[in-house]
């Protein structure tokens, strides 16, 4: 009967351990990432990024990405509202689903997550094809007043960072927002496509979506959101080229919903642990993505504020009623 006793508590000991004592996220455990968008977009790229980041600090460490696309991102954070408890799940988002959540008029918000930590941000920049007759923000600017229904505008989704953008813009070009022609898409790869096909006008996405097509001739840069010009980039700031916009996308993780103390702890840890890396350093450098680390109340704050904010942009822009 001793014997039989001492085997269940080593048996018990083990599985304890095994989860991290009831935790869920160990150093030997799998980790799952959900992109909620399409491949080829910003939230998968630094989803597979931060997981090649994660296993370079734990080689042991199962990473999974996985992909739920759809409604700038809604459709995946009601998926991660419905895995309440779930210490090995992380969603990767940022400003494009806090437009999208008051656009689509979601039923789940981003109070039904736990915030873990914003990774990084990343300025827009405004984009054509090769062949496109735009040379400039002003040949832009000019057809945009002289019919704004004909310069058909590819980005992510719907009141998203680069619909924001693009209405800000207009607005700065005395064009009225609404009247923009927008084509929303599930990620940068979709602009990508109606771009090269030479079927949208310009496109607008976060620099590291288009900055190798530019690179390469595909594409031609026409300005970029950041307050000063970007060195990894050949393109005037778009104030340069006359219009009064500054605007950085940012990404991050949340969890689902209902996690425990040590639960919570243990997904923060792993995550600051992924970003003090020398493969998410240099991985920044890669991607021109900029370090805007921030975990713990400290992101639960800035989500707070953020959402208030992108609520009276897209207000005064009339996307939303």
């Amino acid at each position: 009967m001793r014997i039989r006793t001492i085997a269940v508590a080593l048996a018990v000991t083990a599985a304890l351990s095994a989860c991290g004592g009831g935790g869920g996220t160990t150093a030997a455990s799998s980790l799952r990432i959900m992109a909620p968008a399409a491949p080829g977009g910003g939230w998968d790229t630094t989803s597979r990024t931060a997981a090649q980041a994660f296993t370079s600090v734990d080689a042991k460490r199962k990473v999974e990405v996985f992909n739920v696309e759809g409604a700038g991102g809604t459709i995946g954070l009601a998926q991660l509202a419905g895995e309440k408890g779930n210490g090995n799940l992380l969603m990767t988002m940022g400003l494009v689903m806090v437009g999208a959540i008051e656009q689509n008029k979601s039923k789940v918000t981003l109070a039904q997550t736990t915030p873990i930590a914003k990774l990084t941000e990343e300025y827009e920049i405004v984009v054509v094809p090769a062949a496109s007759p735009f040379k400039s923000l002003a040949d832009l600017v000019a057809a945009w007043k002289a019919d704004p229904a004909k310069v058909s505008i590819a980005g992510g989704s719907a009141g998203g960072t680069d619909h924001i953008t693009a209405g800000l813009m207009a607005k700065a070009a005395g064009v009225d927002p609404k009247a923009i022609n927008y084509v929303p898409g599930s990620g940068g790869g979709d602009a990508l496509q109606l771009l090269l096909g030479n079927k949208a006008s310009i496109g607008i996405s976060g620099v590291g979506e288009f900055a190798e097509h530019v690179k390469s001739g595909k594409l031609r840069a026409l300005g970029v959101t950041s307050p000063a010009k970007l060195p990894n980039v050949d393109a005037p700031t778009v104030k340069e080229g006359g219009l009064d916009v500054e605007i950085a996308n940012w990404r991050g993780f949340v969890a689902p919903p209902g996690l425990s103390d040590a639960d919570k702890k243990a997904l923060t840890d792993t995550v600051t642990r992924m970003h003090d890396s020398q493969a998410w350093k240099d991985a920044l450098a890669k991607n021109g993505w900029i370090d805007s680390f921030k975990s713990g109340q400290e992101f639960a704050d800035y989500l707070n504020a953020e959402q208030t904010r992108v609520k009276g942009i897209i207000s005064e822009m009339g996307l939303v009623s």
